[in-house]
């Protein structure tokens, strides 16, 4: 009797934290973690063992490759179902393994991962204001205004600055203009985004890219470097390096026995609704399952969530020209996609979910 009181108990947990779209707890203790060095083996398994539907592989496939997809992996439990590379019609040659792509927007993700990290060691608070770190007068707005932006405003788009200016991307003091007060409007702006570079760096007085190596990329075995492009701070790897964050974050912050991110408060904020203006984006991070959400560019709220097409609780990297990290807790995935553009939007939120479409064929959950 006892055992089924405590099964109902434990179904009723689980439907509510579903119906909430909260991350459903999954044990790391069956996850496979390759070596925390890039050139290490990474254990496969295959769709069949899985008894995936492999007849609609090539679909998959064929879908991706129309899409100008370069590198396409999925992952369950750790290990490697599937890795495709496909032609490169830029450089003429196939892609492989062993090149660097560029992340775009989806490095948001890893910097906000080094917000959490500074808050573990108490470098920062959520709460604390920019100026605190990045001097008074780094942006046009009155001292009294830019007291009220706070680290929390520029990881969840809600500083109030202007992103209607020429330039989204410049982060000089002339290109950051008042518009409204922070947390009352949400809006997808580059700058106030790269300039926690610098915030980061006043916060931890170590250079961004050392405080990154060593806090997350060397410990996990990526590789792969920052460069900016313009005004912009890209950061570029191999897909499998992308691979290792995504299954970093499947296993909440953990890498085998290494507690990576032990700051749990923070990686359930970054992944849940981080205000209600857009509820499908936390901390950088799209949520999918929500009730709506705004697109970059846009100040019009789509009343659905993110992919309908996609599990409910996936959360996702979403970079320019495609570059993708799918994670899906309730179902132990990480799915990558690196490529070049499959639509001329700001982020590829249609091919993310016509992709889910045909992955789930596949994988028919």
């Amino acid at each position: 009797m006892k055992k089924v009181f405590l099964s109902v108990i434990f179904t009723i947990l689980l439907f509510a934290c579903q119906k909430n779209n909260e991350i459903i707890p999954n044990s790391t203790s069956n996850f496979y973690f390759p070596a925390p060095n890039p050139n290490a083996i990474w254990e496969n398994s295959t769709p069949e063992e899985l008894a995936w539907d492999v007849s609609k592989i090539n679909n998959l496939l064929t879908f991706l490759e129309q899409n100008n997809t370069r590198a396409f992996i999925v992952l369950k439990n750790g290990k490697i179902v599937m890795e495709n590379y496909f032609n490169n019609n830029l450089l003429g040659t196939k892609f492989t393994a062993s090149n660097n792509w560029y992340w775009a927007s989806a490095g948001k993700t890893l910097t906000s991962f080094l917000i959490g990290k500074a808050l573990e060691e108490k470098k920062l608070t959520l709460s604390q204001k920019s100026s605190d770190f990045l001097g008074k007068s780094w942006s046009s707005l009155s001292a009294e205004q830019e007291a009220l932006i706070t680290v929390k405003n520029h990881i969840n788009m809600t500083t109030g600055l202007d992103d209607n200016v020429a330039n989204k991307d410049c982060t000089t003091p002339n290109c950051f203009k008042y518009l409204t007060a922070p947390n009352t409007r949400w809006a997808y702006h580059n700058a106030p985004y790269t300039i926690l570079d610098k915030l980061l760096e006043k916060a931890t007085n170590q250079d961004f890219d050392s405080y990154f190596n060593s806090r997350l990329r060397d410990k996990i075995g990526m590789d792969g470097f920052w460069q900016y492009t313009d005004d912009n701070h890209v950061y570029f790897s191999t897909p499998r390096s992308m691979a290792r964050f995504g299954l970093l974050i499947l296993a909440k912050g953990k890498w085998q026995n290494e507690v990576i991110l032990d700051e749990q408060n923070y990686y359930k904020e970054m992944l849940n609704s981080s205000q209600n203006i857009n509820p499908s984006y936390g901390y950088l991070w799209w949520l999918n399952g929500k009730s709506s959400f705004m697109a970059p560019g846009l100040q019009t709220v789509f009343q659905r969530s993110l992919s309908p097409n996609a599990p409910a609780d996936l959360v996702a990297a979403l970079g320019k020209n495609g570059q993708l990290i799918c994670v899906v807790p309730s179902q132990n995935l990480v799915v990558i996609r690196m490529g070049n553009n499959p639509d001329n939007s700001l982020v590829p939120i249609n091919f993310h979910d016509q992709m889910w479409e045909k992955l789930n064929e596949v994988i028919k959950k």
